[in-house]
């Protein structure tokens, strides 16, 4: 996976990561700490480029169906 330039990136809660990709704050904390999904520690919460969220939604799309479909 190439580095991505998040520099003009606007970061995302969990929460907010969470309610786009309708997946519990679990999931996403899950995916954090798998290192499957880039995110940027402030304090103790965590921050998604939203760039990632939506490279992460088009990798995971196999034939414009979702993999679990």
């Amino acid at each position: 996976m190439s580095a991505m330039d998040f520099s003009s990136s606007r970061f995302l809660t969990v929460a907010e990561v969470a309610e786009m990709m309708r997946v519990s704050k679990m999931t996403v904390y899950r995916l954090v700490h798998s290192g499957e999904m880039p995110a940027v520690r402030f304090g103790r919460s965590y921050r998604v480029p939203e760039a990632a969220v939506e490279q992460y939604l088009k990798n995971s799309v196999v034939d414009g169906r979702t993999e679990s479909a």
